[in-house]
């Protein structure tokens, strides 16, 4: 099975990172994509970050209908911060007859040089590539540039409007704004 993974914060989760996994399961020749939730990115700090389990349990919320978007919390089991090519090894272990491939934009994409062992990821992995507005990038035998459709959403705004008591309806999925104004996450 052809696996894509998407990893991220999700700090929260919103539709734009939705619509991004769903168009790469409809679009590409990926059978599933993976929501890869990273407890601590080593590239972004740490300090406004909602505890990586209240995190994982709203990615599970947004995708628990669609049989295509898994989300894996494979980097909980494995050291931080989280570096994409030890967690690639560790899924090639657990998961040999898989094909996995990266999901990421085009802004990650220019970064790929700070990533550890960035070089080797790129060589040796597929990946697929949306555009960001800023960020130019030409395909590489490896990297597929795709046309995504995007929206100016962040979990930064998401976080922000909460502080302020905005509405986040239509950013996140019902079940994910259920579940942080319940708990009172981000407040």
């Amino acid at each position: 099975m052809k696996v894509g993974l998407y990893f991220g914060s999700f700090n929260p989760i919103h539709i734009g990172h939705l619509i991004i996994a769903s168009f790469m399961e409809n679009s590409t020749d990926l059978d599933q994509v993976w929501f890869v939730v990273s407890p601590q990115n080593p590239l972004k700090p740490s300090a406004v970050l909602l505890n990586e389990y209240h995190r994982l349990h709203l990615v599970r919320a947004a995708v628990e209908d669609n049989d295509r978007l898994k989300v894996s919390d494979i980097e909980f089991h494995l050291p931080k911060p989280s570096y994409t090519i030890d967690t690639l090894a560790y899924l090639h272990e657990r998961h040999p007859q898989h094909e996995f491939s990266i999901i990421l934009g085009s802004d990650g994409y220019q970064n790929l040089c700070r990533w550890k062992n960035g070089d080797l990821l790129a060589e040796r992995y597929k990946m697929y590539v949306y555009r960001r507005k800023g960020f130019d990038v030409s395909p590489t035998p490896n990297a597929t540039i795709v046309d995504a459709p995007l929206l100016d959403i962040s979990s930064t705004l998401i976080r922000q409007w909460i502080k302020e008591g905005k509405s986040i309806r239509y950013l996140v999925p019902d079940a994910v704004r259920r579940e942080i104004e319940i708990n009172r996450y981000y407040k």
